[in-house]
């Protein structure tokens, strides 16, 4: 299935074929366990502080030369088994036009919420020209890499129509959910666009070389089951699906979404992003033995020093010991004032227990 890649895609001539988090994703054995962190380029580093210092986060995320040295920080001090590219799922938006900002201690704010079937209107599809530093990052990146895959990475529909209707982060998501109920064709033509928008940013990325993509939707786990799979699995499984043909191993993770883990092995995923409320022997009951799961360490837990962090990264080894294929993340992103060296700590014990 990698016919449709390019010759010189590091999944075709053979760098990353072989790395430890693409043979698990496509349940292959492994010489050890695969371990990145969500959030591993981040705050919790002093040289990405240091990087950032007076540099807006969106400007960031389309600076070529920030993107690459952001995104190689974690890979280089922690010797992780992939790299996940430094963006945020706003990029694409920002990148067509749309009026908004990160602004520090909220997040996404946009100027102009989407509320009707005209606002709709006003988001066109994504082209390559729109993300040309961000795709110029993710070729230098493959380069640098070598054997170690890069992670392509895009925020779901539901989570973008979210931040859209709401105009920012909102807790209850009264507005979304009310559009959902009460406007559906309406709804449904935004996710129908933002799935759009969001594929082809993870299609352009693994095009530009990257070996994997994640698809990220943080509050999708406001919704129960029946309402995701009518409101939201068609336009998730559309935004995966605009790589399927690429065989590169997808991955879909959500917040607060154990009970809806099946139906996010239906929209299309390789690999189950489990968050750290449900353990992954039982993740695993839900989900079935078809696919890998991924997580799920608690990223609080890695504040409570090095005996309890050691003792909680067994029980989740212990937890993903009969399944069919396992990548050691946290169950969300790092938090910013974790310690480098718990993680790097993290890192070397995942490896030494798992190495056959």
């Amino acid at each position: 299935m990698t016919d449709a890649l390019p010759a010189t895609h590091p999944l075709v001539d053979g760098r990353t074929a072989d790395a430890p988090l693409v043979r698990t994703a496509r349940l292959l054995d492994v010489p050890r366990t695969p371990v990145w962190f969500m959030r591993q380029a981040g705050r919790s580093l002093p040289e990405y502080r240091a990087v950032r210092e007076g540099v807006p986060m969106l400007e960031s995320c389309f600076r070529t030369d920030m993107v690459v040295e952001i995104t190689m920080q974690p890979v280089r001090r922690y010797g992780v088994d992939a790299a996940i590219f430094f963006s945020d799922i706003v990029v694409p938006l920002k990148a067509i036009g749309v009026d908004l900002d990160i602004k520090p201690g909220v997040g996404p704010v946009v100027a102009e919420p989407f509320r009707t079937a005209a606002d709709v209107d006003r988001l066109r599809d994504l082209e390559s020209d729109d993300v040309a530093t961000v795709l110029a990052a993710v070729t230098a990146l493959t380069d640098e890499l070598g054997t170690t895959p890069l992670i392509g990475f895009a925020g779901a529909p539901f989570t973008l129509a979210s931040y859209l209707v709401e105009g920012g982060p909102s807790r209850d998501h009264a507005r979304t959910k009310s559009m959902m109920y009460g406007a559906p064709q309406v709804w449904h033509a935004l996710l129908e666009r933002l799935s759009g928008i969001a594929g082809s940013f993870l299609r352009q990325q693994v095009l530009a070389g990257a070996s994997a993509v994640q698809l990220f939707d943080s509050w999708v786990g406001a919704l129960p089951s029946r309402d995701y799979r009518e409101y939201v699995l068609p336009h998730s499984r559309a935004a995966l699906g605009a790589v399927a043909d690429l065989g590169v191993p997808r991955i879909h993770f959500g917040v607060g979404t154990g009970e809806l883990l099946a139906d996010m092995r239906d929209a299309g995923a390789d690999v189950v992003g489990v968050d750290f409320r449900v353990p992954l022997s039982e993740a695993v009951r839900r989900v079935g033995d078809g696919v890998a799961l991924q997580g799920n360490l608690d990223p609080a837990a890695l504040f409570a020093g090095p005996e309890a962090v050691a003792a909680r990264v067994d029980q989740v080894l212990d937890d993903a010991a009969a399944l069919p294929g396992h990548i050691f993340n946290l169950g969300h992103g790092v938090l910013p004032g974790t310690d480098p060296d718990v993680l790097m700590a993290v890192v070397e014990q995942v490896h030494a227990r798992t190495s056959r």
